[in-house]
């Protein structure tokens, strides 16, 4: 399990992180988000103990974080940090020699894993000429050479299709059931859904909302109806409850201030002929996200 406790970081004047606490346990897939310049990064830095905190403590399996937990943790960077006029083979020798893997143990690791992503061929290439998405999936490979108890991904699916996309997802997914600690930070609220249990957002280094997807999404008061069918945007914009009225291509969005009000739309909506559907459901993540960081930015 990682552990941050009340962790707070200056730069000079600059609070940086300000008592941030959270727990990552062993095969859960946890969500660091916020805007750029949020705390993302620093918070990143400390647990990799690269940067001290200068408040609070920072613990993997009860154990504070030095070289030898380091080799037990892999980081896969939101700008990519590869030596590109290295080959493949020649960049994870570099860096699984880092993480204090035996040459035989890390080709062996390699071979497993070019194969799993699909880019076997490119074994003795050169990184600078390999496209962008395999320049990812490179990366990604450095992170887990080491076969990571705990894995920090920053962004991972830059520079990548809808089909790479999913093959990061299964393995992502296979990492977590072989129990390794995931924090997962990403500007793709939907690819947070899909894998978050828990997460938290931070603003200017606090921490303005965390806990789990699920509470979260229940315990937020605006509600969202999805209607397709013959309606008018100025009368439902005019029921009671209701926030705003989002046209789409086949349907309208309706925001309402809370589960109760439901009723007023469906009342509106029996007077309509031709409504193929009418349903209440949770708020996206995004919309959450954009409503506590605009919150927190407004104070």
């Amino acid at each position: 399990m990682l552990k941050v406790e009340n962790v707070t970081k200056y730069y000079d004047d600059f609070r940086a992180v300000d008592n941030l606490s959270f727990e990552v346990d062993k095969g859960e897939i946890f969500g660091l988000l916020g805007v750029n310049g949020a705390g993302k990064t620093t918070t990143f830095r400390m647990i990799m103990n690269l940067t001290p905190p200068t408040e609070g403590k920072i613990t993997f399996n009860g154990k504070k974080i030095d070289y030898d937990v380091t080799d037990q943790i892999g980081f896969l960077t939101e700008e990519r940090s590869l030596l590109t006029k290295l080959t493949v083979k020649e960049q994870m020798l570099f860096y699984g020699a880092l993480k204090s893997l035996s040459e035989e143990v890390i080709l062996k690791r390699l071979d497993k894993l070019l194969e799993r992503f699909k880019i076997s061929e490119y074994k003795d290439r050169k990184i600078n000429t390999l496209s962008k998405g395999n320049q990812q999936k490179v990366q990604f490979i450095s992170a887990i050479i080491n076969e990571p108890k705990l894995l920090i991904l920053d962004e991972p699916f830059s520079g990548l299709d809808p089909i790479n996309i999913e093959l990061f997802k299964s393995v992502i997914l296979e990492l977590k059931e072989k129990g390794t600690s995931i924090i997962f930070s990403s500007h793709r609220m939907d690819h947070v859904e899909l894998f978050c249990e828990k997460l938290v957002i931070l603003v200017r280094g606090k921490a303005v909302l965390s806990g789990y997807l699920k509470d979260i999404k229940k315990d937020y008061k605006i509600k969202r109806i999805t209607i397709e069918g013959d309606v008018s945007k100025k009368e439902l914009q005019a029921i009671e409850g209701v926030i705003t009225v989002n046209k789409n291509a086949n349907s309208y969005t309706v925001n309402i201030k809370d589960e109760s009000y439901a009723k007023n739309v469906f009342d509106y909506l029996k007077t309509r002929n031709s409504i193929t559907k009418y349903a209440v459901e949770e708020p996206s993540l995004e919309e959450i996200f954009v409503a506590k960081v605009g919150e927190a930015y407004g104070e």
